[in-house]
């Protein structure tokens, strides 16, 4: 197993996502072009509580934005980081001192220190993987967009 690899177990991945509730999303956009405007309207969708976490932004998505972890009302499930992997380490720090449960990286944000400083602060940490890819994976929602979803079946379901 790869150091990459042990951050993206999948027994992992599927109990942080089944026990979340509550997101704070460091780097939300207000641009609905942007993937953390769409991961973080996807997940308020399926029910999450979405934080934005920008300091550039006041609004996003119908949500007060913060301008840091440390000024969230609420504790948060998951961190979940859409910002330059050299930011990582100060966020895992930022998410260690709120007593986070998982400290989790978007597609491309690789930190090997960040993990490290997560990891001693008692996070779970979930590196290059996205939160809204996943969760469709495991709440059975991929089928619909062409994804493969290990299931053999000629029948379609739920598109009647």
């Amino acid at each position: 197993m790869t150091d990459l690899e042990r951050y993206q177990d999948p027994s992992t991945i599927q109990r942080v996502i089944h026990t979340a509730r509550t997101i704070a999303i460091v780097g939300l956009s207000a641009n609905e072009l942007r993937a953390s405007y769409f991961v973080g309207y996807y997940l308020k969708r399926h029910g999450f509580r979405v934080l934005p976490v920008n300091p550039r932004e006041t609004e996003i998505l119908g949500e007060k934005s913060y301008p840091s972890l440390a000024d969230l009302p609420v504790p948060v499930d998951i961190v979940n980081v859409f910002r330059a992997p050299d930011a990582l380490p100060g966020i895992a720090r930022e998410a260690v001192a709120i007593q986070a449960g998982t400290l989790w990286c978007q597609f491309g944000v690789i930190n090997e220190e960040g993990a490290r400083i997560a990891e001693a602060g008692g996070l779970t940490v979930v590196m290059d993987r996205c939160l809204k890819i996943e969760h469709a994976r495991y709440v059975g929602r991929m089928n619909w967009l062409g994804f493969n979803t290990r299931r053999i079946t000629s029948v379609r379901t739920g598109l009647q």
